[in-house]
């Protein structure tokens, strides 16, 4: 099916994405949080009835960083629900109708802080590394139904999300860049067009994007 489907389609990332992912013959869906909001179950069910996809980026984050002694359970809940429950929402959606179709591509969004977090993303590490968990149990249950899962980790870069982040605190991370550069949305959106259209024998697979060592 050449439709796809990205959550969190109107951030940075996401928009870099769909623009990547244009292509004549194929549809590109990117919801708004009024027409799915990814931590109600309901919504996310209701959408993929009407809108079903044979690619499925996850996409949708949010952070609310604090040390844990700090962060409320409020925030850790709303932290966990956006990066991780709203993916598994949207892939527990989805996967009928790929199982159906015989064919399917997911990929996540994780993040570098999934392996090596700074201090003050406990819930954002936590819910991107139950990403990369996700994606090595869907890719070996579903690889037989000809359903790939893969996820990217694109590493630092100038969005909305990371606006806030002190000008001492991107350079500390530039400087633990190989290449002292970050890598940009339009990069990762045109890696996940090369990665859905030409490397059609890859799955269970964690791509790093940027120059940042381990």
């Amino acid at each position: 099916m050449k439709q796809a489907v990205i959550t969190g389609g109107n951030g940075t990332i996401g928009r870099a994405i769909a623009d990547a992912l244009e292509h004549p013959g194929w549809i590109v869906l990117t919801p708004t949080r009024s027409e799915m909001d990814v931590s109600d179950d309901l919504a996310v069910k209701t959408y993929f009835q009407r809108h079903p996809a044979g690619l499925l980026v996850c996409a949708a984050g949010s952070t609310q960083d604090a040390l844990l002694p700090r962060i409320s359970s409020s925030s850790w809940d709303e932290v966990l629900t956006v990066n991780f429950k709203g993916a598994l929402a949207c892939v527990r959606a989805v996967l009928p109708g790929m199982i159906q179709n015989g064919c399917g591509h997911i990929v996540f969004i994780s993040s570098f802080s999934a392996l090596h977090p700074p201090a003050g993303q406990a819930a954002y590490a936590t819910a991107k590394a139950a990403i990369l968990g996700l994606t090595a149990d869907l890719a070996r249950a579903h690889g037989p139904q000809n359903i790939r899962v893969n996820a990217i980790l694109p590493g630092f870069m100038e969005t909305r999300l990371t606006e806030n982040v002190s000008t001492n605190r991107r350079d500390e991370i530039r400087n633990s860049h190989v290449l002292k550069r970050f890598n940009t949305p339009t990069q990762v959106g045109k890696f996940i067009r090369h990665l859905h259209h030409d490397l059609c024998h890859t799955s269970g697979q964690v791509f790093q994007l940027d120059s940042r060592g381990p």
